[in-house]
């Protein structure tokens, strides 16, 4: 978990070396780009692209940014998506055999997924 100065705090997830192209996944995240966590988490969750489930479930795993508190009444933290980032990771070469023996390139490409939720302290 990452504090900031002032009044914002941050906390973030990565997941890395998914096995979805990043042109893919970059339609989703920017489907979802300046939601609300929660109302993000919803789309994301009935989102047909098979792409939006390891977004949905790096976004289920980033750590509320808001400090414990020890008070009795337990209220929700309110927190909001700061940024979500799709980035291209290593790509796995593979070859197929063709006719006349020549071979074409395959290229699994990988994906890296960060998200960082903030939350104000004037929001709780």
């Amino acid at each position: 978990m990452t504090y900031t100065e002032g009044t914002t705090m941050e906390a973030r997830a990565q997941a890395r070396y998914i096995r979805v192209t990043p042109m893919k996944a970059r339609r989703v995240v920017d489907l979802i780009r300046g939601m609300d966590a929660t109302e993000a988490q919803a789309v994301l969750r009935f989102a047909p692209q098979a792409a939006s489930v390891p977004v949905w479930q790096v976004a289920g795993t980033a750590p509320s940014p808001t400090p414990h508190t020890t008070t009795t009444t337990p209220t929700p933290p309110r927190w909001s998506s700061a940024r979500r980032t799709w980035d291209e990771g290593p790509t796995l070469k593979r070859f197929r055999p063709r006719a006349q023996g020549r071979a074409y390139r395959i290229r699994k490409r990988t994906s890296h997924i960060t998200v960082v939720v903030s939350s104000k302290e004037g929001t709780r």
